[in-house]
């Protein structure tokens, strides 16, 4: 079990009573990682690859940071992991390094339910005259299936490109059944796992995917992000930095103006963190650990705030009306008969609690789902240091706001 009052403390944001509800929007930042950036500013802020003593700090700094990254998300090696600012900026990046392996007549698929960062940098390949099919959900069930997959799937299919989660549905998405659906077509599966991370322990070798991404302001650190794949097919991407950097030099081909080193090595104080809280050993064990325990908090936050919506006959439940751990994350997405959204989240934004409405940018589900009305649905996304009496302070806030 998650000692919470220890977490919290990890969190200095949470001292000012204010409930973080928008998680998924940007979650809090552990102190161990400001510090740490803030100590690598004042005391290495130099560039890498030189021979004097602070060169060869920051050097190894960088190359532990990537390390320690690797270890997170369990890469087979140091080198897979690609350091930049965004999700979003990784996946354009992504989609213009293997632009020119495809030619017209290739077919991608992207879905109707991911955040526009894994849908809009694919269109660039249009330009080449690649086909692109859309895998959809059904509007009533909020469910996808894997034989609507199958079924657009052919032999000139090169790439899928899904979400590992839904950032407004909640749903974590079979990713080992997909790849398995994709690599038997031969074709690539790209992921893009922000909505995921937070969450659940990420294992990029069990999991099956080919490339896989996400941003570190939403797991607990800066504004940061890192782009995952395997070794082989990292090797194959066009170059995007200066021309001497050859496709053999991986990562760094990928990083062009360099990583953010400072950053970097304030996300190793999240991999602690979360090693901290596996018990300190050290090894990949400890990481699956604590997120097995987030797993188990987080789905009795989800549980509390889903009974309370299952309890009224005024709203929607955008996704599971339950929080099954396997199978959700606590982000919820709701909408209220006659009330528009934008105007609950301001009643609710008086008893300091910051939810949110709107697309999320994952404007084609939210259109899909014919949702977009009203300011868009409402959307309560909990991490593991929120806590049931913050989702009683939201419900009983709620409850203010619909009786007005």
């Amino acid at each position: 079990m998650l000692d919470l009052t220890a977490v919290r403390a990890r969190f200095p944001a949470l001292a000012d009573g204010f409930v973080y509800f928008d998680n998924a929007g940007g979650s809090l930042v552990l102190r161990d990682v400001a510090e740490r950036v803030s100590e690598y500013l004042l005391t290495t802020s130099v560039q890498t690859g030189a021979s004097y003593s602070h060169s060869v700090r920051a050097s190894e700094r960088l190359a532990q940071s990537r390390a320690s990254i690797a270890r997170f998300v369990n890469a087979s090696r140091p080198d897979e992991i690609v350091l930049g600012p965004t999700t979003s900026a990784l996946m354009r990046l992504l989609a213009t390094s293997m632009a020119p392996q495809f030619s017209p007549g290739d077919e991608v698929i992207v879905t109707v339910f991911d955040h526009e960062s894994n849908i809009g940098p694919w269109h660039i390949l249009k330009e080449r005259g690649v086909v692109f099919k859309v895998w959809t959900i059904n509007p009533d069930t909020f469910r996808v299936d894997l034989d609507d997959l199958r079924a657009l799937m052919s032999p000139r299919t090169r790439l899928v490109a899904v979400t590992h989660a839904s950032n407004i549905l909640g749903t974590i998405n079979p990713i080992a059944e997909i790849a398995a659906i994709v690599h038997a077509g031969g074709a690539k599966l790209v992921v893009d796992a922000v909505a995921y991370a937070p969450h659940r322990a990420v294992d990029v070798q069990a999991c099956g995917a080919d490339f896989y991404a996400f941003s570190f302001y939403k797991t607990y650190g800066p504004h940061f992000a890192i782009l995952w794949g395997r070794y082989d097919l990292l090797a194959e991407l066009e170059s995007q930095y200066h021309y001497f950097y050859t496709k053999d030099k991986v990562p760094t081909k990928l990083e062009p103006g360099n990583a953010n080193y400072e950053l970097a090595w304030g996300c190793t104080g999240i991999v602690d963190y979360f090693d901290g809280l596996g018990g300190g050993t050290g090894d990949r064990a400890a990481i699956v650990r604590a997120f097995d325990a987030v797993a188990d908090h987080e789905a009795v936050l989800g549980e509390r705030l889903l009974g309370w919506l299952r309890d009224r006959n005024d709203v929607r439940i955008i996704g599971d009306r339950h929080a099954p751990r396997e199978s959700r994350v606590p982000t919820i997405a709701f909408k209220l008969d006659g009330r528009r959204s934008d105007e609950i989240v301001r009643r609710v934004d008086a008893d300091r609690i910051g939810i949110r409405h709107g697309d999320f940018h994952s404007r084609r589900l939210v259109e899909h789902l014919g949702l977009a009305d009203g300011g868009g649905v409402l959307r309560v996304s909990m991490v593991h240091y929120n806590t049931i009496e913050e989702v009683d302070r939201l419900t009983a806030s709620l409850e203010r706001a619909l009786a007005v």
